[in-house]
């Protein structure tokens, strides 16, 4: 018998049904799951189609046990924790050996309301989007736009053109309501970031961490920058204490096995050159 030939499935198809997977999940056990980015993003707000590689969507972060829990028992797997994910601690990444990466945020960075009035105030404007036959909610496109423009102030060298292209080419009554919702969200620094228009906040506790993040800086600097970002001192000194741990997770795919101690004080003495290495002033925008 001749052996069988099985097409790949593409990208953007397997992303929709990992999509669907997760919101099956979401919906068995009753909490709600705002899908975001990548497929889910309005056509209207970009200048080429973007699938991105996972699958992201914010939590209602009250029910992050619950859900964390499901997802291990259908099989996904931690692959890094909100700890250890980004200086923002946003999401937990999942993985699962069909379905991919998940990323599962409980806010979004830039937003500095509150977690769960922030998922609150996005999900009474949700709409909808169908994956694999699944319908997934999803932010309205005002909030779409908006958090298009903080992810931007993430990645400037890449998405900093279509953020300005965006935010210039919409029409006013849309800009006074999205103005309105960053305002709602706490957003104003990280927008402003997003829109290269960073230096009116320059008096904003989060300045220093925008710059660095959006401008480059070095770890050390993303670090002050984390600690000046923490709204009070208890929160100040946890990011202080956590800046230089080791990501157990990442360490562990990087070895392909658990890390043992020496394994992690060696990955902590790297991580502490590479920090002084970097180590400069945040470079000015032309």
């Amino acid at each position: 018998m001749d052996s069988l030939e099985t097409t790949p499935i593409s990208l953007d198809i397997r992303i929709e049904f990992s999509r669907a997977a997760v919101e099956v999940i979401a919906r068995r056990i009753g909490v709600r799951l705002l899908h975001v980015k990548g497929t889910t993003l309005d056509g209207t707000l970009r200048s080429r189609r973007r699938s991105g590689t996972d699958v992201d969507a914010m939590v209602d972060p009250l029910a992050i046990p619950t859900m964390h829990g499901a997802l291990l028992h259908h099989g996904w797997t931690v692959y890094s924790s909100f700890l250890e994910g980004s200086p923002f601690g946003h999401a937990q990444t999942y993985h699962h050996p069909e379905w991919g990466y998940l990323d599962l945020h409980r806010t979004f960075p830039g937003i500095g309301l509150p977690d769960q009035d922030a998922f609150d105030v996005l999900w009474a404007a949700r709409e909808t989007h169908v994956a694999a036959g699944f319908a997934c909610a999803i932010p309205s496109i005002d909030a779409q736009a908006v958090l298009f423009i903080l992810n931007a102030a993430r990645d400037m060298d890449r998405l900093g053109g279509e953020a300005l292209a965006l935010w210039a080419g919409q029409g006013e009554e849309a800009r006074i309501r999205r103005s309105r919702l960053v305002r709602m969200l706490r957003a104003e620094v990280a927008f402003g970031a997003g829109l290269d228009d960073l230096e009116r906040y320059r008096h904003r506790r989060e300045y220093l961490l925008w710059k660095t993040v959006s401008q480059g800086g070095g770890r050390l600097a993303e670090w002050w920058g984390r600690i000046k970002a923490a709204p009070t001192f208890g929160d100040a000194l946890r990011t202080a204490a956590q800046a230089p741990r080791v990501n157990r997770a990442v360490l562990a795919h990087e070895l392909g096995r658990e890390p043992d101690s020496r394994d992690v004080f060696f990955a902590f003495l790297r991580r502490i050159g590479t920090a002084f290495r970097t180590t400069r002033r945040p470079r000015e925008r032309a």
